[in-house]
């Protein structure tokens, strides 16, 4: 999209909405998320967004957990820079400035269902139960080459049960959200730490429709 926040657009909603269905990319990825729903039928987990790289995907953004713009009552229902909140308005900015397309990205949580609010932040058991559902995700992204952890609960996260990944960069950053990027200094981070995302990956390589 020319701009963030564009699934604030009913219209643009309905269009990505509709992609959910018909592409090819993204398929392998939702049967993976009902067998995740099904185990945890109590707990809502958005779907990915259709628009990015699916199965294809070179970089996977793994930040903390879905928040109100990923629900369908009031949101799009999806994981998405497109979102209309500050956090995807902000990946969306730098992912932008940075040169990250959509071609070879997606985005997603280290706890992919929306935490119980009485909880507070998310305990020892919650992030171990969501690092073990991402790794089960990885066997289906073949082309990665570098995953980001955004922000502290990620990069626990992963530091205690995350996978060990022959050929496959971890590059942490900041996440980007209101609350974290508190000063410049870790706005600048959240830069330069994408930069290198950049500079990792090479070239953009365009999304083939295959028949």
């Amino acid at each position: 999209m020319p701009q963030p926040r564009g699934l604030a657009d009913p219209t643009a909603l309905e269009q990505r909405r509709a992609m959910l269905e018909t592409d090819p990319d993204v398929q392998p990825l939702r049967e993976w998320l009902e067998a995740l729903r099904g185990r945890r039928p109590d707990s809502w987990v958005p779907d990915f967004d259709p628009a990015e790289a699916g199965v294809h995907s070179r970089v996977l953004f793994v930040l903390e957990s879905p928040g109100a713009a990923t629900q369908l009552e009031g949101g799009s229902g999806m994981v998405s820079v497109d979102n209309d909140d500050r956090t995807a308005e902000t990946m969306w900015e730098v992912r932008e400035e940075i040169g990250i397309s959509e071609d070879d990205a997606l985005l997603w949580n280290v706890i992919p269902w929306v935490p119980d609010a009485s909880a507070g932040k998310p305990n020892a058991d919650e992030l171990a139960a969501g690092v073990k559902e991402l790794r089960s995700l990885l066997p289906l992204l073949p082309r990665l080459e570098v995953v980001v952890l955004c922000g502290e609960y990620a990069q626990r996260g992963w530091k205690k049960s995350g996978p060990v990944l022959n050929d496959v960069t971890v590059v942490p950053v900041p996440l980007p959200s209101p609350r974290a990027l508190t000063n410049q200094a870790k706005k600048e981070a959240l830069t330069v730490g994408l930069a290198r995302v950049r500079a990792l990956i090479g070239p953009s390589r365009p999304r083939v429709v295959e028949d």
